[in-house]
């Protein structure tokens, strides 16, 4: 083979079938049983289609990555909707990102897009300057809206406080004035009319390309090929020579509810100050399907000692990063073997953005070989 592909997701199954295309031929290997990584959706026991590892939500707004996922599947128009009960014994929901409805309804007020704008730069806390998460949520909104919508849900997703996270984390989430209550504003949002696991399906069928999963990577290491490109975690990669690099894990509570047409209006409800888990994901939102009844999912946050834990977010903030650069030293020292993703630059990446970089490292390493003299 030319190059192997540690990950059927994203970033692994892009590389695979861009390499591919240009004539090399790839194997591609992932640990679980099956292909699209943690994208991977079935159809449950009672045939709703659902998310194994929790909701994935398509949005984008590059032409580019939008139109050469589009060779691979057609699309369902969706735009996500998010709710949050900051307070369980009421029930009362919310608009997620805050916006004019969440605070006129939240303080019992009319205030119009002016009169919003007012009310968050006067209850807003001013940072200067802005480097965790804590500052950006105060410097946006103020304190009450901060205890009431993200110090909870950040304490349960990171573990962590906001003032030990990275101000990147909170920046994802924006701030309205008017009645937008869209979770994305991205040009481009949509599912994959069929589901994310036959996506990857047609976008790993390929001549060139041989798929193994239920493999692990100590499996085939010393196969002969070219290259390694490689999605898992890098830490992990060097024997987490340095030390293990920090990530969040969870926990995901499947349940179907036989006669229940919606339980949700909305795809997504959090719950930042109640229950153990963050939010509940109810699939028939996401997919359009017609089915008498629902599932959800429930995800509960954890760490890696948990029995079973596999990592799924790598926690932002200084130190992690200082960690991180060590053994990014060690990847740009590599000449023959790349890494990809999330896991393996340790960045919250998004899909589009995973698309992108694995579009842009596999051009890149065809452009080198086809540059190298003939032998």
């Amino acid at each position: 083979m030319d190059t192997l592909i540690v990950g059927a997701g994203f970033a692994g199954a892009v590389t695979a079938r861009e390499l591919a295309e240009a004539g090399e031929r790839v194997l591609v290997v992932d640990k679980r049983p099956h292909v699209a990584g943690n994208a991977y959706d079935r159809l449950d026991a009672a045939g709703v289609l659902v998310h194994e590892y929790g909701p994935h939500i398509f949005h984008t707004n590059s032409e580019s990555v939008f139109g050469w996922l589009s060779r691979f599947t057609t699309w369902r128009p969706y735009e996500h909707r998010v709710l949050a009960v900051p307070d369980a014994s009421t029930g009362r929901a919310y608009p997620l990102p805050i916006n004019r409805t969440t605070i006129n309804s939240l303080y019992g007020l009319d205030l119009d897009e002016a009169g919003v704008a007012a009310f968050l730069e006067r209850v807003r806390e001013p940072r200067e300057p802005i480097r965790t998460s804590e500052d950006v949520v105060l410097n946006s909104v103020g304190r009450d809206l901060c205890e009431r919508f993200f110090r909870g849900y950040t304490r349960k997703q990171w573990g962590l406080d906001l003032s030990e996270l990275a101000g990147g984390v909170a920046a994802r989430i924006p701030t309205r004035t008017n009645d937008d209550d869209r979770y994305f504003s991205d040009r481009y949002q949509a599912m994959p009319a069929e589901g994310y696991t036959r996506l990857f399906e047609r976008l790993l069928a390929h001549p060139n390309i041989e798929v193994r999963t239920g493999v692990e990577y100590a499996a085939v290491a010393g196969l002969d090929r070219r290259r390694t490109v490689f999605t898992g975690p890098i830490d992990e990669f060097y024997g987490r020579r340095f030390g293990a690099l920090p990530y969040r894990s969870l926990r995901f509570e499947h349940e179907h509810l036989a006669g229940t047409t919606q339980l949700q209006p909305v795809g997504t409800v959090n719950y930042p100050n109640d229950h153990a888990w963050t939010r509940i994901t109810e699939f028939k939102h996401l997919s359009g399907q017609q089915h008498a009844g629902s599932s959800v999912v429930r995800e509960i946050p954890q760490d890696m000692d948990a029995p079973g834990a596999e990592p799924y977010y790598p926690i932002p903030n200084p130190a992690n990063e200082a960690l991180y650069k060590r053994y990014e030293a060690l990847a740009e020292a590599e000449t023959e073997v790349f890494f990809l993703g999330r896991l393996a630059q340790y960045r919250y990446y998004n899909m589009d953005q995973v698309v992108a970089a694995a579009l842009a490292l596999a051009r890149r390493l065809t452009a080198q070989r086809r540059a190298q003299p003939a032998p």
